[in-house]
């Protein structure tokens, strides 16, 4: 019995290491994978693309899709090493990174999959309701500190952020402060990190996607998700209500990317049409964001002919 058992366990050492070698072969080039499809990056899209991909599974049969987070910054990195089929950003690729990824043999293309109103979120007991963008960029340098300065609590206000591989942290740095954040923000992992402190803290605000604050179309108990202005003179907005999301009277609409090693063929290109498509986009609705708007249907049409 004994010897019987060693055979055995040599057998299935050896199938191991062979599924090892296989899954390595799988790794990186578009175009050899099959129907083997690896997606990484954003946070904030994780969850949406994980839905897509398992409904997207079940009517493909043979299809394998493998959707991991980790932070825009880290998909877009994976990319440009040519170690992803698709990177999911909840920024645009920056210039350095375009041209980095071009020395290497890449050639980023973009597609839009939805659009998300990012939220600014306060605790449900804050009695802040409308807020500015160059009031929150105050806010998060740390040139305001205590509530009572706009019109709130006598409280001192407790910062919520992403960390730096965050395409979401770059995205509100680059267009809400336009400059570093303040030393006392607190750096979360991720969306849900930031949802749970904020519930919990009266004095906290943060920013996270707007299908993290959102369940079955509601607005999640404890938090109260700001109306935003673009300056002064204009009409705050929700991001609530996809009307503002698609016309941009909310003012930190934003599009949800997904960027591929040139014109995508095969699997991947059958993956992504399906997020396009009319039951891709209930799902990304379903999901708590919103479809894909007018403007960038264009910049799908184009990238996906070319």
């Amino acid at each position: 019995m004994k010897k019987l058992f060693n055979k055995k366990l040599v057998v299935l050492v050896s199938l191991v290491a062979l599924v090892g070698i296989v899954a390595v072969g799988c790794g990186g080039n578009q175009q050899s994978q099959g129907d083997y499809v690896q997606v990484k990056g954003s946070d904030t899209m994780v969850n949406m693309v994980q839905v897509l991909s398992e409904k997207y599974m079940g009517e493909k049969e043979d299809a394998s899709i493998s959707v991991t987070g980790g932070g825009s910054g880290t998909g877009i990195a994976a990319l440009i090493n040519d170690k992803v089929d698709i990177a999911n950003a909840s920024r645009i690729m920056k210039d350095e990174e375009i041209q980095q990824a071009k020395d290497n043999g890449v050639e980023p293309k973009r597609f839009v999959i939805g659009m998300d109103g990012l939220a600014v979120v306060v605790n449900g007991e804050n009695s802040i309701k409308d807020l500015t963008v160059e009031e929150i960029g105050k806010i998060f340098r740390g040139d305001i500190t205590n509530w009572k300065e706009i019109g709130g609590p006598d409280k001192e206000i407790s910062l919520y952020g992403r960390q730096s591989n965050s395409g979401t942290f770059v995205y509100f740095k680059d267009n809400v402060l336009e400059s570093d954040y303040s030393a006392d923000m607190k750096r979360m992992n991720g969306n849900a990190q930031i949802v749970e402190a904020i519930k919990e803290d009266k004095a906290g605000i943060g920013y996270v996607g707007i299908g993290y604050v959102v369940k079955d179309g509601e607005v999640i108990d404890g938090l109260n998700v700001l109306n935003v202005a673009k300056d002064a003179d204009a009409k705050a907005a929700s991001p609530l209500k996809p009307e503002n999301v698609k016309t941009g009277a909310y003012p930190l609409a934003r599009p949800l990317n997904q960027y591929t090693n040139g014109k995508p063929t095969g699997a991947i290109l059958d993956f992504i049409k399906y997020e396009l498509s009319e039951e891709g986009q209930k799902i990304a609705v379903e999901e708590g964001f919103y479809p894909v708007s007018p403007e960038f249907k264009k910049i799908n049409q184009k990238n996906l002919t070319d």
